[in-house]
């Protein structure tokens, strides 16, 4: 019974998930969570949403970094920490809510 009620949660997650980036908004509480987490942490250098320019030249827009890597790798950087070889970067460690929000919202950017 446990297994079969993770998996309907499961699918109605990714549904939402698709639902959302049909619609090209963010839905749900973790992806809200998550783009409210980019919006205040991150949109000073990058581009967060599905459009526009990334404000600091270097700093990729978000809605590209799926073809670099699938976003789900980078969950580890973000439990661990993120350091990266340009000083601007801030260190980022997050939590796992916050890390689990953050690829939400970034799965809808693809």
């Amino acid at each position: 019974m446990k297994t079969s009620i993770a998996l309907a949660a499961l699918a109605f997650t990714g549904l939402a998930v698709t639902v959302a980036q049909a619609q090209g908004l963010p839905q749900g509480p973790s992806i809200s969570r998550g783009q409210a987490f980019a919006r205040t942490n991150c949109a000073s250098c990058h581009a967060i949403g599905r459009t526009g320019e990334s404000p600091l030249r270097q700093a990729p827009p978000f809605r590209t970094l799926h073809r670099h890597y699938p976003v789900e790798d980078i969950a580890e950087s973000l439990a661990e920490g993120i350091v990266t070889a340009h000083p601007g970067m801030p260190q980022f460690q997050l939590e796992m809510g916050e890390i689990g929000d953050l690829i939400a919202y970034l799965k809808t950017l693809e």
